[in-house]
Formats: C-alpha cells, structure tokens, sequence
C-alpha cells in the first residue's frame, strides 16, 4: 500500500504551519513534506513533527536556483552544502527540484545541458549525504507557463545524462495528466526512475475523486511496479482539508 505524504503548504492551512504535523498524524497520515525552507524554524519544524510521529517525506531544496542557467560551481556546493545541513537535520532524505523557467534566446538544448551540468556538479555531495533528489516536470498549460521542463520523457532524459543514483524524476500524476496522460504505461515504464510522487486530480487540482483520475488504479499499478516512495498528496481541497483528505484517503483506496 502507498505510502502518502501531505504537502503543508496546500493543505491544513487553516492552521498553524507548526500544527500541521500534529494534524497530519491526526487523519491517519505518517510523514509531511514542504516548499522551500525559506522562513521556516527547521528546529520547530522537526520538534513539530517529533511529537506527532510523523517523517518529513521532503522539501523543495537547493530552492532559487535557475537549473536552466549555467551556475557557477562554488554557488552550487555552497547551497547543496546547505541543504544537506537542513536535511540531516530534519532526518529527510528526498529533495525536490524545480529547474526554472525557459531562457528568452537560449536553445532548449543548451538550457538541458545547463541542467545536467548543474546536477553533476551537486550529485556527488547528494550521494555522499545519502539524498535522494527528485527532478520534478511541471504543467505549463494551467499552473506553470514559461516552465521550461514540462514532459516525463525530457526530465527521464535528464536523469539519465547525469547518470548519479542521486538523482530520479519527480513524478508529479496531476502535471503529467494535464500534460500528457498515459499515467499507468508511464509508471509501469519509468518506475525505477522515481524518487518521490505528487498526487491531485484533473481538472482543478484538487483531491482524488474529484476529477478525471482514477486513483485506485494509479496506486495499484505503482505498487505492483515496486515503488517504495512517498506518494505526495499536493492538492487545493475543495472544502476544509480535513473533509478532503478523507474523501482522498477513501478515492485513493486507503480506507
């Protein structure tokens, strides 16, 4: 059965980002994962989780870099360096990664590249650290124009250059639909190249059973394709987040 994480940035907003946890643990759910670590008390947010029992499943890191741009080597190790700080302290071992928004007179290829290079530079630090990072593919018809890496088969490709077991894909289920569909062929295919999973329903990015999305069978063909991962559920409830992550805990076959 899935293992499912509950992005605190989405949902259980009506509360305090330090109850969250608490809550999550709350509606049956074992681990939390966030956006970037910018204005957050780490310590807090470990003590947090601590006392309710859950993990941090991940966190969107080294966050404000373009990927798309060449970047200059001492800049990447000092913020992976960083992170890797943040990480250990939060006992998490799966990070997020968003690549940017496409370059105004720069070839495709040339911002691919740039990306490959820049994770090159950074794996070796994330393998020493033993981190897992989870290159994300983002929807650029509803939620994320101008993003420049926006189908599964570009960011596999990009795993596959830099070549480090440090770095999968992010398979995000809601940006892939909208984008592409073919969800289940994609997950049997790919599975072996993911390292983290988003989850929310098509149309509206709101919970399972909502939408278009047949869950049930996305779980399924996950587990039977043997991923370990967490599945993130990374969705705006349509009502009160509780309300919604019960009826998503019911539309996703765990109750």
């Amino acid at each position: 059965m899935a293992k499912v994480s509950i992005c605190i940035e989405m949902l259980l907003t009506e509360i305090d980002l330090y109850d969250r946890p608490k809550r999550a643990a709350d509606l049956g759910f074992p681990a939390i994962e966030f956006w970037g670590t910018s204005g957050k008390d780490i310590a807090k947010m470990k003590d947090s989780c601590d006392r309710a029992g859950v993990q941090v499943a991940g966190f969107l890191s080294p966050s404000g870099i373009p990927f798309v741009q060449a970047q200059p080597t001492a800049k990447l190790v000092e913020a992976m360096k960083q992170t890797v700080d943040i990480a250990d302290q939060l006992e998490t071992h799966t990070l997020i990664v968003t690549v940017g928004n496409a370059q105004e007179g720069m070839s495709a290829e040339e911002q691919t590249d740039n990306i490959v290079n820049n994770l090159s530079t950074i794996a070796p630090l994330a393998e020493d650290a033993g981190l897992r990072m989870a290159v994300e593919p983002l929807n650029t018809l509803v939620d994320h124009a101008g993003y420049f890496l926006d189908r599964t088969a570009d960011g596999l490709a990009i795993v596959e250059r830099v070549g480090s077991p440090a770095i999968g894909l992010l398979y995000d289920a809601y940006h892939m639909q909208v984008m592409e569909g073919n969800l289940i062929d994609t997950i049997r295919a790919n599975v072996g190249m993911f390292n983290h999973v988003h989850i929310a329903d098509v149309p509206g990015r709101m919970e399972p059973g909502t939408g278009e999305v047949n869950y049930i069978n996305v779980l399924k063909a996950l587990d039977e394709a043997g991923y370990e991962g967490f599945c993130g559920f990374e969705f705006r409830p349509s009502d009160s987040s509780d309300a919604a992550l019960k009826r998503a805990r019911v539309a996703c076959g765990l109750d």
